[in-house]
């Protein structure tokens, strides 16, 4: 199967997960995986949630940000994968002067 975020319409989603600003999402979703191609602007970020019932990988394809997960700040930058656990939390947020771009895999785990 082929995903191809250029016939996945853009949505701007204000305040990610109670954050900052927005981010542009193209997002594919069946009932056991989301995946998402985005933009992260300037001064823009995801605020700090739960992934109760899922885990995430985030490839970070362009740019650099900023990363609080389980408490501990870390930064991901092109090339470079930031991790989030089945009962961990995290954060992501764009602290440079350039778009961050990134593809984001959240696996659903039914258990």
């Amino acid at each position: 199967m082929i995903i191809d975020f250029n016939n996945i319409p853009e949505e701007k989603v204000e305040k990610f997960k109670g954050g900052e600003g927005y981010v542009l999402n193209r997002t594919y979703l069946d009932s056991n995986n989301r995946v998402c191609k985005a933009v992260l602007p300037p001064n823009c970020g995801s605020g700090y949630h739960a992934h109760e019932n899922n885990s995430e990988i985030l490839i970070m394809l362009k740019g650099s940000a900023r990363f609080v997960c389980d408490g501990k700040e870390e930064r991901a930058q092109a090339g470079q994968i930031h991790y989030c656990p089945k009962g961990s939390s995290h954060s992501m947020f764009n602290d440079t002067k350039e778009d961050i771009e990134y593809l984001a895999i959240v696996p659903e785990h039914h258990e």
